[in-house]
């Protein structure tokens, strides 16, 4: 569920509490475990291949990621999906995240094909995740929680999906 920056930076200061840093009051691992895991499948179903994971990050914000190979791709970049555990929250990056400033930048340099994209926002959407841009996980985050004192320039990125 693609939604425009006023409504998702709405969504990111509604779900900032600072006194939830890591996961959110109503956390439920087991609920947050089964959507990745249909998550996953419908990745695979979608790219006809089999998809690399990473779940249950400790002491982060970030739930897990699912990895598209390069090789299922149009373009041959990887694609990489992070879910925060925070409100189904998802970033869509090529390569890596930081990789690109974005999905737009990773399409202009040709290095994500707007189909693959597609599949991959579709496959969020229909599963109730909020697709947040990297654009804006990178704005500076000005929010109530206390980030990490190494953190040079706090972002959005660092709040939802970092490590604490």
């Amino acid at each position: 569920m693609t939604e425009d920056r006023a409504d998702l930076l709405t969504l990111l200061r509604r779900l900032d509490d600072p006194q939830y840093r890591e996961w959110p009051r109503d956390y439920d691992r087991r609920e947050t475990a089964a959507l990745f895991d249909r998550l996953v499948k419908r990745l695979e179903g979608d790219f006809a291949c089999r998809c690399a994971t990473e779940q249950d990050t400790q002491d982060s914000s970030e739930y897990g990621r699912v990895t598209v190979p390069a090789a299922a791709t149009v373009r041959g970049t990887r694609i990489v999906i992070c879910i925060s555990k925070f409100g189904s929250l998802a970033l869509v990056c090529a390569d890596n995240p930081g990789a690109f400033l974005g999905t737009e930048e990773a399409l202009t340099a040709g290095e994500l094909d707007p189909n693959d994209l597609r599949k991959a926002d579709r496959a969020l959407g229909d599963l109730g995740y909020a697709v947040l841009p990297e654009e804006l996980l990178e704005s500076t985050y000005d929010g109530p929680s206390r980030l990490h004192h190494h953190v040079e320039r706090p972002s959005w990125w660092h709040r939802f999906f970092g490590t604490f």
